[in-house]
């Protein structure tokens, strides 16, 4: 197959692209080079004006103290990280960096996100969610309280902020990809009591962008440090099916890109497949890619691969939702 994109169809609403290319060296490392350049930005706005829901007094670790520290972790105030283009065209994005849910990659999948996608003129807003298994009440509910409690924030001050807030969608990493998925298949679940005029306004994404994303939580296919550190061990069967999106798709669900690499040995491909065969089955309208290589964690995509492609692809697919 050749290094550029074909096309075949996939079901109702759904265009597929295959890519093929060299064989990449590795996964990224733990530790960005010039991460420090990336994040954190200078405009940060908290999410909650007073403690976030579930809060116990305190957080728990849940990471050595050793890991490089472009994983934040230990997110007891959770924020929207502001990046804004130079010459911001109204369009928005809220990102949700990866991380198993036990940390948040902060450079790979939020800072250098953003400039890659302040590149082509949007503001992008990176959430910095809180993890679950720091001690939180609730525990499998508070990424999603986050995500839709940023998404209200977005649009409540879409002015100040030089969006329209029509076009705001989602993009997410691994686990983050997850809680992507999770606030476009349950953006309208009461998982929080409201605390102001904020909390009246929808949660809904535009749409939702799922890269190499963990879906389920059941089965062999799972995501099992994912799983665990959202649900805590053993979960029960209802508890792991209301967190997993594919069976959560409504024809609520806004539409969806997907992005993942056939050689991905940390999240199997059969998490976006099993996404993709659930939104053809409601009708709702989607655009995969499935590279060859790439591995797991490749962000923007490392240069020269396949998996580079993504971000136009997806700011082409993304005109299209938002114009």
């Amino acid at each position: 197959m050749s290094a550029g994109p074909s096309r075949r169809a996939f079901g109702a609403g759904v265009a597929l692209s295959l890519l093929s290319g060299a064989t990449l060296a590795q996964t990224a490392p733990p530790a960005v080079a010039g991460w420090a350049q990336a994040w954190p930005p200078k405009e940060v706005l908290p999410l909650w004006p007073g403690d976030p829901p579930g809060w116990r007094g305190g957080v728990t670790p849940g990471l050595p103290a050793d890991w490089p520290p472009n994983f934040l972790r230990e997110v007891a105030r959770p924020t929207l990280n502001v990046f804004r283009p130079a010459r911001p065209n109204g369009q928005a994005l809220l990102v949700c960096p990866g991380g198993a849910y036990l940390a948040i990659s902060a450079a790979n999948e939020g800072g250098e996100v953003a400039r890659t996608f302040n590149a082509l003129d949007v503001t992008v807003f990176v959430l910095a969610y809180r993890l679950p298994g720091e001690g939180w009440d609730n525990r499998a509910d508070a990424p999603l309280q986050d995500a839709q409690r940023a998404m209200r924030l977005i649009r409540a001050n879409a002015a100040t902020l030089g969006v329209r807030p029509e076009t705001v969608g989602v993009l997410g990493f691994s686990a983050g990809g997850h809680l992507a998925a999770t606030l476009a298949t349950d953006h309208a679940q009461s998982v929080y009591a409201p605390i102001d005029a904020i909390d009246r306004l929808s949660a809904r994404p535009a749409f939702a962008g799922l890269l190499y994303p963990v879906i389920t939580m059941i089965g062999p296919q799972a995501h099992a440090r994912s799983r665990d550190q959202l649900l805590g061990a053993q979960p029960s069967p209802a508890a792991a099916a209301r967190r997993s999106p594919d069976l959560r798709v409504s024809a609520a669900t806004p539409p969806c890109f997907v992005a993942h690499a056939a050689d991905d040995t940390n999240v199997s491909i059969d998490n976006s497949l099993g996404m993709l065969a659930a939104l053809r089955a409601a009708g709702i309208r989607c655009e995969a890619h499935l590279f060859e290589t790439g591995e797991h964690a490749f962000g923007v995509g490392r240069p020269g691969a396949p998996s580079a492609l993504w971000p136009q692809l997806f700011r082409r697919w993304m005109d299209g939702k938002t114009a």
